[in-house]
């Protein structure tokens, strides 16, 4: 017998880490002397939203299961309902089941309107699927007390019984979180990709719009065995370890004990992602982190809103004055990436109070803001209240919001036009001396993005797919009508930007005419492949000619000579090492 557990993710560069524990769960159990058969396997298959369907449907028919499980969320609930409706057709004994947080708050209603599903695990699913596995051993085996393992009896599924109808048991208690074996064996197919890991499951708070409010008991792996797997990411030098913890730092000496570890068996390649709240933070942690390489940690933050009455009705907990105090000191260190969010669309939040929230986040300076809005999950607390806030929703995955009491249609559309802009050019990170230069053109950095937002709707650029280097000019463009008496100085910082992250082969039509200082720049190299004055570290050996290939000097407009260093990065943003030269005369 096989049992296929299929993903279906959002990148190639995502793993489901579901699918990993509920086989390596099972597969503990199944070592066990006497199911040790065989008899039964479990395997993994991993897709993504982007490969074709056909293409799905033909690689698990070529695997021949006899029962599948969909791992199922908002991002791939369509996609799987279409293979939950073809695969009968290739397969027509196959036994189909779902789970996931996208099904597990209406189970009784897809086993209604989906004919071909046989069953659907809700919630946590080790133990569910143990027990499902266990059951179809028994039927395999023909036990003779196989009508006692019937799997409508069993915990944490929905099923259809003897009369056709859907019945419900909901899950009574969670996993113990050390009984799950480490899902990393070896590296084998995470090559390149974001490994996730979990040392924690649930949460102590109780926001209104998130699905883990719904189970507000908090429970940990035991801190020893999370720093010996760690210690594996170590050795293998993973690229990035995401921690999925919804609150990471919610118990003190766990967090502390992880993060001193890091510091300690620091490898100097990994990244280890956390999702924190960063007011409760105290002066220690603060301490601990100042400590850390640049690039070891980076932080995501959710902020959601600074609109004290939204807060409160939307059931967070949250010091924003801590937290504004705590954001600022981790900025000071300069080695830490800040990612901090915001949710459009929430309960008293009008467009001009998330103006407000938008501008108070935007000037704590995180390397990253990210404008997100409101998706109406099942099983929320948000979604009951929904009616009494007036939501207006999409219908179908992911129920993002089109209208709320305090925020017309309208105004998401503008919302939703300033994020592209944020996106574009804020949290690329590619326009970065610009970007803060021109913000104080206006009376806020939301204004900013916002008349941003309109020129590109007006010129209607939004319908079209630019490059880089299109970004740039259509900037360029935007800066000179509104400010024509500045125009070569938001040049130069447009120039001086592009040449921050990479040695451009074309050359922007705005930029300063080099021609000029031809002669300079030669002996510039000349000079510095005898001197290494600037140009050290990784160019030992090279002359000249190659070093005017791998380096870059830029004269700007007013003269200012500029060296920009790719061997030399910045371990947070990625931007060359830049060396003034002084000024340059014709």
């Amino acid at each position: 017998m096989k049992f296929l557990l299929a993903a279906l993710n959002a990148k190639y560069i995502h793993s489901n880490p579901g699918i990993y524990s509920l086989k390596a769960y099972t597969q503990a159990w199944l070592k066990e002397p006497e199911l040790s058969d065989g008899s039964l396997q479990i395997e993994i298959g991993e897709y993504t939203i982007n490969n074709q369907i056909d293409e799905i449907l033909s690689d698990i028919y070529r695997r021949k299961p006899d029962a599948v499980g969909f791992s199922c969320y908002i991002w791939n609930i369509s996609y799987i309902l279409e293979l939950v409706r073809d695969l009968p057709k290739v397969l027509p004994d196959v036994e189909i089941w779902l789970g996931g947080p996208e099904v597990s708050y209406d189970a009784a209603r897809i086993l209604e309107e989906e004919p071909n599903v046989f069953g659907i695990m809700m919630g946590e699913g080790e133990e569910t699927f143990k027990k499902v596995i266990r059951c179809y051993l028994n039927r395999q085996r023909g036990r003779e007390d196989w009508d006692r393992y019937t799997f409508p009896e069993t915990e944490g599924t929905a099923i259809r019984g003897k009369d056709g109808r859907p019945v419900v048991n909901p899950l009574k208690t969670g996993v113990d979180l050390n009984t799950i074996p480490f899902l990393y064996q070896d590296m084998d197919g995470f090559e390149n990709r974001i490994v996730y890991y979990e040392s924690s499951r649930g949460c102590p708070f109780s926001c209104s719009y998130c699905l883990s409010s719904v189970d507000k008991s908090v429970r940990f792996r035991d801190t020893d065995l999370v720093l010996k797997e760690l210690e594996f990411f170590l050795q293998k030098r993973v690229p990035q370890v995401k921690f999925v913890d919804r609150t990471f730092n919610c118990r003190r000496d766990h967090s502390f004990r992880i993060w001193e570890y890091l510091i300690e068996h620091d490898n100097g390649v990994t990244n280890f992602h956390f999702e924190i709240s960063a007011d409760l933070l105290n002066q220690d942690e603060l301490q601990l982190m100042s400590r850390m390489r640049p690039g070891l940690i980076q932080l995501e933050i959710g902020v959601q809103s600074t609109n004290e009455n939204t807060i409160r009705e939307i059931r967070r907990s949250m010091d924003l004055s801590i937290l504004r105090k705590n954001v600022e000191i981790i900025n000071s260190y300069g080695t830490i990436h800040q990612h901090l969010d915001l949710i459009a669309g929430l309960p008293f939040e009008d467009y001009d109070s998330f103006r407000r929230s938008f501008n108070q986040v935007y000037d704590m300076k995180p390397e990253q803001l990210q404008l997100g809005f409101l998706k109406v999950l099942k099983g929320s607390y948000m979604s009951q209240k929904a009616d009494d806030y007036e939501i207006r929703y999409k219908e179908k995955p992911p129920y993002e919001v089109l209208s709320t009491r305090w925020l017309t249609y309208g105004e998401v559309l503008k919302l939703k036009r300033l994020e592209e802009m944020l996106e574009v050019y804020g949290n690329s990170g590619q326009f970065q001396a610009t970007m803060e230069e021109f913000c104080r053109e206006f009376n806020t950095p939301f204004d900013m993005f916002e008349a941003l937002a309109e020129y590109y709707d007006k010129q209607e650029l939004s319908k079209v797919s630019h490059s880089r280097m299109a970004r740039y000019e259509i900037l360029e463009r935007f800066i000179s009508h509104r400010i024509p008496k500045r125009q070569s100085y938001y040049r130069d910082l447009l120039v001086y930007d592009l040449y921050l992250r990479e040695n451009l082969k074309s050359r922007p039509d705005f930029s300063a005419d080099q021609e000029p200082y031809k002669d300079q720049i030669k002996a510039f190299f000349a000079d510095e492949a005898v001197s290494r004055r600037f140009l050290n570290e990784g160019y030992e050996g090279f002359e000249a000619r190659q070093l005017i290939k791998m380096a870059h000097v830029e004269v700007f407009h007013d003269g200012r000579a500029v060296l920009f260093d790719y061997k030399k990065r910045d371990a947070l943003s990625r931007n060359a090492a830049v060396h003034e030269l002084g000024i340059w005369r014709r």
